[in-house]
């Protein structure tokens, strides 16, 4: 391959390094990844690799002494445990993530359930002591995580997993397979096609002999999900360039080349001797700025991390799904007591019951026996208040004052809508034209009502449901989400159907009501002396027409042309669109009724049912049961699971649809 394979992805540069100050490695990429990777770190929070779900996950893997602590410290800025031997002897799962505005750096490790908090100057000392738990106090390595987590300014948005350094032969007090314990360690985190590789290879060796490498061509045969960073750079100048831009070990994505920090070097020290070193020194200034420095490498990783989580993202929504699915019919199998699951049944089918007559006294036949003080709980003629405002808000919305331009509306459309043909029939463009306008002006209006009717519904749900549970607190929650979770979506549905109506409303004019024609030709019938009125100078300017109030036709008079047919294309408009808003008027009102009753009938009592007692129930149900303490236990563990699951399948369904509209990762 030429002397671009090394840069097959061209990131845009860092910004330069100043005379005394570095930038942070954070620099200037986008805030965007931080709502994916806190889902990606949520759902391996949530030990989902266990089940079979994979996540996108950068993988640093190299031979012992290649350099790969110095890396990882050179990215979060803070020291890691060093000395002979393996000094990584379990997953290290490294959370960064830039806080430019805390006071102070916030360090804490995550393992066996507990977390430790710490600072910068003993973070190497924590992790060998969690490392100790975790693995003992030998030199044997462990297959359970330990979580380090850096909120600190200037550092990536990463999450990377570190894993021990390969090694062939065992130091004393290390197992004689250690070589086999860390090969098939390394192997479980980078077979996953969903794992990018972060080989750490040092310049002083020939690349093509390192155990890291080998390891990750027989995952990555092509070489797509593999980064190499190279090490020492300044140890083994010579020869380097040649290196990574050869094709010798088929790395797809890459090599960035780094120098270490030496010493007691500060991390602003080290990287403004880094940027020298590859500015001035006369082998390594030839190689491209584009693959060099570590905030270079951090650039790159952030930007091949957001797109692998973009790309996996719907498989793992699958995967999720999948294991809900699997948790609610293992939740279902669980054995009850039946003689207590009885009795709490009973009580809470009590409950539904007297709440569910409660509902149809105020939501469907208007008593209010129950609540004779509380006028917000008279529903039926609150609903109907709120229907004649709606109404009222929609005759109001889009009127224009007679007075200052009546017909000039008219006749513009008409003008605009002038075609070859006989002259005196009414184009039924400008009909329709006008018709539409009058929608698009009442538009915001429907959705508006919605929203505010079953808002109201939704309340007074709410209030009888918690009056009737309220022996129950146990219940209330889970209730309360129930019936606002149902109420949404039927909020939902009759949203639907009224932007739905507004649409059809826009397609086409039709009516059989007998009262169109009626008012039509009422109005109709005062055209000539509407035209008296124009023809005639002498005559006041200022008449009144019936069914549209009073007129000024002073400006009419001097655009006699079209004026019969902008007034008829007027009075049709404004006879028929008093069908249009009566139906819409009507047709809520109508679907309203029908709404509330299923709801009361049928669907809350579905809906309750399945929160409290269904796969995402609260335990409502649960803590009224006598059971064994180890059932119980395992009902709420997959009680919990499943709702982390249902929390976690949420924020990247969220996700997925923003980077559908507004996301880019492909850059």
């Amino acid at each position: 391959m030429g002397d671009d394979r090394a840069l097959v992805r061209r990131e845009p540069e860092p910004e330069p390094l100043l005379a005394a100050h570095a930038p942070p490695i954070a620099a200037s990429y986008s805030e965007r990844i931080r709502p994916l990777l806190d889902v990606i770190d949520k759902l391996r929070n949530l030990q989902v690799m266990k089940e079979g779900i994979q996540l996108p996950t950068i993988v640093v893997v190299g031979d012992q002494s290649s350099g790969k602590s110095s890396v990882l410290e050179s990215l979060a800025g803070i020291n890691l445990p060093r000395g002979q031997g393996i000094c990584t002897r379990v997953p290290l799962i490294m959370r960064l993530q830039d806080n430019p505005h805390a006071d102070r750096p916030e360090l804490y490790l995550e393992f066996n359930n507990t977390v430790v908090h710490t600072d910068e100057e003993n973070i190497s000392e924590a992790i060998n002591d969690a490392t100790g738990e975790i693995a003992g106090h030998g030199k044997g390595i462990s297959n359970a995580p330990l979580t380090l987590v850096v909120k600190k300014d200037g550092v990536p948005d990463l999450t990377m997993v570190d894993l021990p350094g390969i090694t062939r032969v065992p130091v004393h007090g290390q197992p004689e397979n250690i070589y086999e314990q860390i090969s098939e360690m390394i192997m479980e985190y980078i077979r996953p096609e969903e794992s990018i590789i972060l080989n750490v290879l040092s310049a002083t060796v020939d690349f093509s002999t390192c155990e890291s490498i080998r390891m990750s061509q027989m995952v990555d045969k092509t070489g797509g999900r593999t980064l190499a960073v190279v090490t020492k750079a300044d140890k083994s100048p010579e020869g380097l360039l040649e290196k990574v831009t050869a094709d010798d070990v088929n790395i797809g994505l890459g090599y960035v080349c780094v120098r270490n920090r030496i010493g007691d070097e500060s991390y602003e020290e080290a990287r403004l001797e880094e940027a020298k070193l590859f500015d001035a020194h006369p082998l390594l200034c030839k190689i491209d700025k584009s693959i060099v420095s570590v905030p270079v490498l951090a650039q790159k990783l952030t930007q091949i991390q957001a797109t692998i989580m973009a790309k996996c993202l719907p498989e793992i929504v699958k995967k999720i799904n999948d294991k809900l699915s699997a948790n609610v019919a293992e939740l279902k199998r669980m054995p009850k007591n039946l003689s207590s699951v009885a009795e709490a049944m009973t009580a809470f089918m009590q409950i539904l019951g007297s709440a569910k007559e409660s509902l149809r006294k105020v939501l469907l036949r208007g008593e209010f026996d129950e609540y004779p003080e509380e006028k917000n709980m008279h529903c039926t003629a609150r609903l109907v208040e709120m229907l004649n405002e709606y109404s009222e808000e929609l005759r109001n919305c889009a009127e224009n004052d007679p007075r200052t331009n009546f017909l000039l509306e008219e006749l513009g459309v008409l003008e605009e809508a002038k075609r070859i043909g006989l002259p005196n029939f009414l184009p039924r463009t400008a009909f329709l034209t006008l018709l539409q306008r009058k929608m698009k002006g009442i538009s915001s209006k429907p959705p508006s009502f919605v929203a505010r009717v079953w808002d109201y519904i939704e309340g007074v749900v709410i209030r009888v449901l918690m009056r009737h549970s309220e022996n129950y607190p146990q219940l209330q929650s889970s209730t309360r989400r129930a019936a606002s979770n149902l109420i949404n979506k039927m909020k939902e549905k009759a949203m639907d159907r009224m932007m739905e109506s507004v649409e059809i409303e826009k397609l086409a004019d039709y009516t059989c009501n007998p009262e169109y024609m009626l008012e039509c030709n009422k109005l109709m019938s005062q055209q000539n002396t509407f035209m008296d009125a124009i023809d005639h100078v002498s005559n006041p300017s200022n008449i009144v027409l019936q069914g549209i109030g009073e007129v000024d036709v002073v400006d009419l008079r001097h655009r006699k042309q079209q004026i019969q047919e902008a007034f008829d294309l007027k009075m049709r408009i404004t006879a028929y669109w008093k069908i249009v808003l009566q139906r819409f008027v009507d047709s809520m009102a109508l679907h309203l009724l029908f709404s509330v009753q299923n709801l009361v009938n049928n669907e809350m009592e579905t809906e309750i049912v399945g929160e409290l007692i269904g796969p995402n129930g609260s335990c409502g149900i649960e803590r009224m049961l006598e059971e064994a303490p180890s059932v119980a236990a395992k009902r709420d563990k997959l009680n919990r699971s499943i709702k982390l699951l249902r929390d976690s399948a949420a924020e990247v369904a969220k996700i997925m649809d923003w980077i559908a509209t507004d996301g880019d990762y492909d850059d």
